[in-house]
């Protein structure tokens, strides 16, 4: 009677359930403890493109040596145009060079069809595809075809291919991340043809794109007549210019960051763009507040030795030019702390930091298997709101597992009393070896599951954090357990004493007794619902259909064991007249405001603490 054997069962079911709420909610849990872990998160450190952005790549501004462009239309859809912000025109030869870096140092792809235009590759390369049409460029219409290739990856952060005009010339085409070009290059195309590079010129027009939220990519080239491309190839070239790249916010992903903030969880962007561009989108997004806040860059993050890092890293909300490896320095300078971290990541190189963290957040439309497989969450949706909605599910669902176990002990604890109180004091047991083991099953079957389906406590992300680790039940809810575990047992000692008085049959007050637990139990159930605030009002009869399902469930079986003779045989159980069951219905009455009154008395010393 005393051991709760059914306690390893309802808390692997009840997260179980979490699992299926929380995919439900496009995130998918590959690992049940994270569904646990997710409730006491502190830090989010989340990928910007696709996550936090909507990942729909547009091209707005082309700047030159010779001039700067402006870039109309949206999307995918190749209409719109190209035109110089000075007004005179379409230039000639800088802005053709450009374009021919989108269109050729490219593996993406747009096509038509009956729903529009849609894009076949990354959306980056999409955008750089479209603004390549958008000025008429197609190099496999005028004959180029490509040699080599060496594709991009995250420690270069550039693409380069080597392509072969019709005439047999032959020309080495990159793309990439400003900064790493700009080292590579020693000229630029101006309008007089090659010149000294000004990267001057270059780092404050980077600036200017990036301060107005766009991202940033470079072209440039240079002349070959190799066969096949190397990293060692891809020096002294000719700067082209830039493509200044329109990432719009997730509406959605600006509101789950403020309930965030609002939960107390820090959000830290990660992003391998320019410092700028990360800044201006972290203000939009509202993820930093102040006007200067502290970026670290990629760069900058090397130079610090892990001790350095640890001094700064719950000051930074902006990461850019970082790579994957940076990911795991930030994870184990943040866990220094003590915080809890949550991690996106969606490369193969992102899985190290995915395990690292307490939780690793997968994106499941770009992810890589390697990262879904190191990840506890994969998100369907890749979208950051979805994180949010997971940790307030995580949150949820660890308040109902508590729920769930503050109500399940006490039914073993009455149960023990009862039969320890009868054997001490000499007295008939009140419940026989198989009527415990029935209390056992109907509570086990019918209650113990119904918390799981509790909707979110209001104001639930609008608290802190809970402390990781320590039990999932403190000793004030332990003592609590105790209190109600005597309040239930004395109630069906009292009522077991009572109908003994009366001269009733043993069996017909052992039967009281099993209903005096069962009732008693159910409306004990109805105290669980709100721990942290009184149960005596309507919210208590609705938001949870599951708690009627289960209660309709007891009596049914309650009556069956009862009245079904067979159930007589088997439980020695008397058939009860329509006055006896006032006794456990009155006791059910009494213990549930017996239980409000404790948890008014068990509220005032939080509410003080919170106060103080």
């Amino acid at each position: 009677a005393a051991i709760p054997e059914g306690l390893p069962a309802l808390v692997t079911i009840t997260l179980a359930i979490g699992v299926q709420q929380m995919a439900r909610r496009r995130a998918i849990t590959r690992k049940l403890p994270a569904v646990e872990t997710l409730g006491s998160v502190t830090t989010v450190c989340s990928d910007k493109t696709g996550t936090l952005t909507k990942n729909e790549m547009t091209v707005r501004r082309i700047v030159t040596p010779v001039a700067r462009y402006d870039v109309s239309g949206l999307g995918y859809d190749p209409e719109g145009e190209i035109e110089r912000v000075d007004g005179e025109g379409r230039s000639g030869g800088d802005l053709s060079a450009v374009l021919a870096v989108a269109d050729l140092c490219n593996d993406a792809d747009v096509v038509s069809d009956d729903d529009g235009w849609k894009l076949v590759g990354e959306p980056t390369e999409g955008a750089l595809r479209v603004v390549a049409m958008k000025g008429g460029h197609d190099g496999e219409a005028d004959g180029v075809r490509r040699v080599d290739v060496l594709p991009f990856d995250s420690e270069n952060k550039f693409m380069a291919t080597l392509n072969e005009g019709a005439d047999g010339s032959r020309a080495l085409l990159v793309k990439g991340a400003p900064d790493r070009l700009l080292d590579r290059a020693t000229r630029q195309r101006g309008a007089a043809g090659s010149e000294d590079l000004d990267r001057d010129f270059w780092e404050a027009a980077v600036a200017e794109l990036s301060g107005e939220g766009l991202r940033v990519l470079a072209a440039a080239r240079k002349p070959s007549s190799l066969d096949e491309i190397g990293l060692d190839d891809v020096e002294a070239l000719e700067f082209l210019g830039l493509w200044g790249i329109l990432d719009p916010p997730r509406p959605e992903a600006v509101e789950a960051i403020a309930d965030c903030h609002r939960a107390g969880i820090r959000v830290k962007m990660i992003t391998g763009d320019h410092a700028g561009t990360a800044v201006a989108i972290s203000r939009e997004m509202g993820l930093v507040s102040d006007d200067a806040p502290r970026v670290l860059t990629g760069g900058e993050l090397e130079s610090l030795s892990q001790e350095k890092l640890k001094d700064v890293v719950r000051d930074v909300d902006v990461y850019a030019r970082t790579s994957p490896e940076h990911k795991i320095r930030i994870v184990r300078a943040l866990q220094s702390h003590g915080e809890v971290v949550a991690m996106t990541g969606d490369g193969v190189n992102d899985a190290p930091a995915l395990t690292r963290a307490d939780v690793g957040v997968a994106m499941g439309i770009k992810g890589t298997e390697a990262t879904k497989e190191a990840a506890e969450i994969v998100l369907a949706d890749d979208n950051f709101a979805t994180i949010r909605s997971a940790i307030r599910e995580g949150r949820r669902i660890y308040d109902n597992l508590r729920k769930s176990i503050v109500f399940l002990l006490p039914t073993n604890g009455a149960q023990s009393l009862v039969i320890l109180v009868a054997v001490v004091f000499g007295l008939a047991l009140p419940l026989s070896p198989v009527q415990v083991l029935w209390v056992n099953m109907v509570t086990a079957v019918t209650l113990s599951l119904a918390l799981a389906y509790e909707p979110a406590e209001p104001g639930i992300m609008s608290r802190p954090p809970r402390s990781s680790g320590g039990s999932i039940i403190s000793l004030r809810e332990l003592m609590f357990v105790l209190v109600v575990s005597v309040l239930i047992g004395g109630a069906t000692l009292a009522a077991f004493a009572i109908v003994r008085a009366t001269g009733a049959d043993l069996d017909v007050a052992r039967t009281v007794s099993v209903s005096v637990l069962a009732l008693g139990q159910l409306a004990f159930l109805l105290n669980c619902r709100f721990l942290t605030r009184s149960s005596v009002n309507r919210d208590v009869l609705r938001g949870n259909r599951v708690i009627w399902w289960s209660a309709a469930a007891l009596i049914g079986l309650q009556l069956v064991y009862t009245y079904v003779p067979f159930m007589n045989t088997l439980f020695d159980s008397r058939p009860l007249s329509v006055q006896a069951w006032l006794l456990p219905l009155g006791f059910a009455v009494a213990i549930f405001f017996a239980v409000e009154g404790l948890k008014a008395l068990w509220r005032e010393p939080a509410r003080l603490d919170a106060n103080a």
